[in-house]
């Protein structure tokens, strides 16, 4: 197995089509000058969603990443979110989130304007949890919106990117962003999400080549490693 030598630093700045972003640990993005935080494929009550089909995981995914979500917003306090697309993991999904559940979303939009993006998981956002609902956002240089095209200046989600590595003898797997400058596609939010590597065609379509980054999630810190040296 080949080792990789791994930039580890403590920054943690995305450019993006000129526009600098903080990439938060939590695979959130925070600009600041707009005081807008970005999640992407929260993918709440997936857990419940399996239980229906059988397939049994404990039912504390949509408490878990509410959790994680209220901790990155506390850290920015932005007057905006962006939750972008695949919020809810199925169409009914809202349907079952319990009211302690409905209440923390509540109180996570006290204050601040909340936009959901339609995804492809919820194509129809439910209307009666606060915020407003729209297919796409566009602010200055950035659009936001869930399925990536490749378009200058995008920031997607839905394909939950991933990114395996060597290091020091052993390898490891972690969600990242992935970016290459001129756009960005960010990690899976919600607790119950996978991942998909960023060596997959899927990733090709949209940068093209591999001369991008992946901005791995590690432990305390960003790790910046090329794309093509990753597997």
């Amino acid at each position: 197995m080949t080792e990789i030598a791994i930039d580890v630093t403590r920054a943690s700045c995305l450019n993006v089509a000129g526009v600098d972003l903080a990439a938060d640990l939590s695979g959130a993005l925070f600009w600041e000058e707009e005081s807008l935080l970005v999640v992407s494929d929260l993918h709440l009550e997936k857990g419940s969603s399996f239980a229906a089909r059988g397939v049994l995981l404990p039912p504390y995914d949509t408490a878990a990443t509410l959790g994680r979500l209220g901790a990155v917003i506390a850290r920015h306090d932005p007057r905006v979110v962006i939750a972008l697309g695949d919020s809810f993991h199925d169409s009914s999904a809202h349907d079952r989130l319990s009211a302690p559940d409905r209440d923390a979303i509540a109180a996570l939009q006290l204050r601040r304007d909340w936009i959901w993006i339609c995804g492809n998981h919820d194509p129809a956002p439910p209307s009666d949890l606060g915020g407003v609902v729209a297919l796409e956002v566009a602010l200055g240089p950035i659009v936001f919106r869930h399925e990536p095209t490749g378009v200058l200046g995008e920031i997607a989600g839905h394909l939950h990117p991933k990114a395996r590595v060597s290091s020091r003898g052993r390898s490891m797997e972690r969600r990242c962003f992935a970016c290459d400058g001129e756009r960005a596609v960010m990690p899976a939010f919600g607790a119950y999400t996978g991942g998909l590597s960023i060596r997959d065609a899927a990733f090709a379509r949209i940068f093209r080549t591999l001369e991008f980054m992946a901005h791995v999630l590690g432990d305390h810190r960003l790790h910046h490693i090329a794309a093509s040296r990753c597997y």
